[in-house]
C-alpha cells in the first residue's frame, strides 16, 4: 500500500496537519520538529501527489534561481547552497542562468511564472537603478547580490566595502605598499567592481598611501584567463608592484598561475588575494588569502524572506548585509 501523509504523521509523532505545513515549505516551524518530519518522509519513502497538491493550494513546491552563470564558481556555491536551504522547506530549486546581459536579465523577470514557481530568488548584474520598476512583478521575489535598487522586493546583500577595505588593511598591515588591483570595469558606477574598487582606493587613502591608478587593469570577464592576461599586462607595463587584489577569486588564481609561471614567489615577491572564498581558494598552491561574503549565510537568509513572502507576508521590505570573514592564507602570509 502507498504511504500515506498519517503514516508520516504517526512516525514523526506529530499531526497531519504539521506534516502538511512542512511539504508545503511552511516558516514558522521549529527546526527540529522540519527534520523529524523529513526523517519521517525519507524513512518511508512518502512522496506528496503533486498535482493533487497544486490543484488545491495553487503552489508548485518550486522556486526558481536566476544567477549570471554557473561557471563562475561563486554563483555555483550559491547555488548548492540556495538548493539546500529551499530542501529544509520542502521545496526544490529551478535554476537558469542570464549571462549578466540587461536584456537577459528583463527578459527572465518578465517570463509568466504564475504557473511554474512559486518564488524567484533573482541575482542580476546587468540591470541598473533606472530598471527598479521592473522588479514588481506578482511572483514573491527577493534580490540576491550587490545591485543596489532599494525597491519593492527584499534584498539580501554582500558586504562588498567592509569585506573589501579588510583585505586591502590586510595587506597594507603585511608592509605592501603598491598595490595593484586587477578586475576593474571602466565605466561602471554601481557594480561590484566599482564597489569593490572605491573600497579599496578609499582604504589606500586612510593609510595615508597614494592610490597608484598606474597599477589598475580592468578585468573583462572575471575568469582565470582574464586574471592571468592582467598580470601579463602588469608585467609588461614595468611597473614596480608588491601586492595584487583581485576583485574575484578566480582572477586571483589566475594571477597566481601567471605569477608563478614567471618565477614570481608569492607571498615573497608579491602578495595576492582574491574576494569570494569559493572552494578552490583552500587546495590552490599556494593557498590564497580572501574575503568570505557567507554564502550559505545568503542563500539560508533569502530563501527564509521568499519563504515569508510566499506565504502571504506583506510587511515592509527589508535590505539586509550578510556578515564577511577574512580568511588569511599562504598568498600573503606564507606557509606556516
Amino acid at each position: 500500500m502507498a504511504v500515506t501523509m498519517r503514516d508520516v504523521a504517526r512516525e514523526a509523532g506529530v499531526s497531519p496537519k504539521t506534516v502538511s505545513n512542512v511539504m508545503n515549505g511552511y516558516p514558522y516551524i521549529r527546526a527540529e520538529t522540519r527534520t523529524r518530519v523529513l526523517a519521517a518522509i525519507d524513512a518511508l519513502g512518502y512522496r506528496m501527489n503533486l498535482s493533487a497538491r497544486n490543484l488545491k493550494s495553487g503552489r508548485t513546491g518550486v522556486i526558481a534561481l536566476a544567477v549570471p552563470e554557473l561557471t563562475n564558481p561563486y554563483f555555483a556555491e550559491l547555488a548548492d547552497a540556495a538548493i539546500a536551504a529551499a530542501g529544509e522547506h520542502g521545496l526544490t530549486v529551478m535554476i537558469e542562468t542570464t549571462g549578466a546581459d540587461r536584456e537577459r536579465e528583463l527578459t527572465a523577470l518578465a517570463r509568466p511564472r504564475g504557473h511554474l514557481v512559486d518564488g524567484l530568488l533573482y541575482s542580476p548584474l546587468g540591470l541598473g537603478p533606472e530598471d527598479v520598476d521592473e522588479l514588481n512583478t506578482s511572483t514573491p521575489m527577493v534580490l540576491l547580490g550587490e545591485r543596489i535598487f532599494h525597491g519593492p522586493v527584499d534584498h539580501v546583500m554582500i558586504d562588498n566595502v567592509e569585506g573589501t577595505k579588510a583585505v586591502v588593511r590586510h595587506l597594507l598591515d603585511q608592509g605592501r605598499r603598491r598595490i595593484a588591483v586587477i578586475g576593474v570595469r571602466p565605466g561602471e558606477k554601481i557594480g561590484t567592481a566599482a564597489i569593490r574598487y572605491d573600497a579599496y582606493a578609499e582604504t589606500l587613502t586612510e593609510y595615508g598611501v597614494p592610490v597608484p591608478t598606474e597599477l589598475t587593469v580592468s578585468g573583462g570577464s572575471w575568469h582565470r584567463s582574464s586574471g592571468a592576461d592582467a598580470i601579463a599586462e602588469l608585467l609588461a607595463s614595468g611597473q614596480r608592484f608588491d601586492a595584487v587584489l583581485a576583485l574575484n577569486d578566480v582572477l586571483a588564481l589566475g594571477a597566481i598561475r601567471a605569477l608563478t609561471a614567471r618565477g614570481i614567489r608569492i607571498p615573497d615577491d608579491v602578495a595576492v588575494a582574491g574576494f569570494d572564498n569559493i572552494d578552490e581558494a583552500s587546495y590552490s598552491t599556494p593557498t590564497l588569502t580572501t574575503v568570505d561574503p557567507n554564502r550559505v549565510h545568503i542563500a539560508r537568509t533569502a530563501v527564509e524572506l521568499l519563504v515569508q513572502r510566499m506565504a502571504g507576508d506583506t510587511s515592509e521590505h527589508r535590505e539586509l548585509v550578510a556578515p564577511y570573514a577574512l580568511h588569511a592564507r599562504e598568498s600573503t602570509v606564507g606557509a606556516n
